[in-house]
C-alpha cells in the first residue's frame, strides 16, 4: 500500500513544459518568450531551453520575424486526440442529427489536425449521396467548410505557420486555394461574412456551408457544416442560420463563456 503522506515526485521541467504549453493553448495568438517568463514565473533561460525542445518536436513553432512562439501541428495532433476519444463527438451527436433533420440535408463535425480536418460526426440525409466526409476520415483544410471557418478564426501567424508557401497545399478537384496567398483571401471572406463556404473543392457536385464552434479564448475547438447537392434547391443563405445555431450550441456546451 503507497504512503499517502510522501511527497509528490518533483519533476520541475516536465511542470515547466505542459505550462508553458497550457499558457499557449489560452492564448489569442503567437507570444514573445519574455512574456511566457514573465507570466509563468519561469527563467527566461529555462524558456529558451524548453521551447527549444517544443519546437524541435512539433509542439511549437517559432516565428523568427516577430520574436514569438505559437502551439505548433504535433499540439493539434494531441487536440485530435481527445477528439477521438469522444467528449466532443458525444456533445456534438444530437446536435448534428438535429441539423440533418432540421435542414433536410447532411451534417458533420469536425476538428483540425495539422493541416487536416478530421471527422468525428457524421449524419447523412435521407435519400442524400453518401460523402468522403464520413468519421474518421482526413481532408485537407483549406478545402473544406469546416476547415476554413476553423482557420479563418485562428490567428493570422498561426494560419502563416501551418501554410508557409505553396508545398503545404493539397488540392483534390483543381480547385481552391493554392498558395498563401489565394487562402489569405479565402480567409478574409470567411471572416467577413462569419461562416465558410466550399464548392466542388473536396468533391465535385457537392457544396458545404461551416461555422466554427470556439472555446472559452475564442480558439476553434471544431465546426460544423452542411453538405448538400449542387442541383437541390437550397443555398448557404438559406442554411447558415441552422448551422451558425448548432455551431453555437455547442460552444456553450463545452464551456464557453
Amino acid at each position: 500500500m503507497s504512503d499517502k503522506s510522501s511527497p509528490r515526485p518533483q519533476v520541475p521541467a516536465a511542470d515547466q513544459t505542459l505550462r508553458i504549453l497550457s499558457f499557449l493553448a489560452g492564448q489569442r495568438g503567437p507570444v514573445a518568450a519574455g512574456t511566457i517568463a514573465a507570466t509563468l514565473g519561469i527563467p527566461r533561460s529555462s524558456v529558451y531551453h524548453l521551447l527549444g525542445a517544443l519546437v524541435e518536436h512539433g509542439f511549437v513553432v517559432h516565428l523568427p520575424a516577430e520574436r514569438r512562439f505559437g502551439l505548433g501541428p504535433a499540439a493539434f495532433e494531441l487536440a485530435g486526440g481527445y477528439a477521438r476519444q469522444e467528449p466532443l463527438a458525444r456533445l456534438g451527436r444530437p446536435l448534428v442529427a438535429a441539423l440533418a433533420d432540421r435542414v433536410g440535408e447532411s451534417a458533420h463535425l469536425a476538428v483540425m489536425t495539422g493541416r487536416d480536418v478530421l471527422y468525428i460526426v457524421e449524419e447523412r440525409a435521407p435519400r442524400r449521396p453518401a460523402l468522403v466526409s464520413d468519421v474518421g476520415v482526413r481532408l485537407p483544410a483549406h478545402l473544406t467548410a469546416t476547415g476554413r471557418a476553423m482557420l479563418a478564426a485562428m490567428p493570422r501567424a498561426q494560419v502563416r505557420a501551418l501554410y508557409p508557401d505553396a508545398g503545404a497545399f493539397a488540392d483534390r478537384t483543381g480547385r481552391g486555394p493554392g498558395r498563401p496567398g489565394e487562402l489569405r483571401d479565402v480567409l478574409r471572406e470567411v471572416r467577413a461574412r462569419g461562416y465558410a463556404v466550399e464548392d466542388g473543392e473536396v468533391s465535385l457536385g457537392l457544396r458545404s456551408v461551416g461555422v466554427a464552434v470556439t472555446d472559452h479564448a475564442g480558439w476553434p475547438a471544431a465546426a460544423v457544416a452542411v453538405t448538400w447537392p449542387d442541383d437541390a434547391a437550397v443555398s448557404a443563405d438559406d442554411l447558415v442560420p441552422a448551422v451558425a445555431e448548432a455551431a453555437a450550441s455547442l460552444g456553450r456546451r463545452i464551456g464557453r463563456r
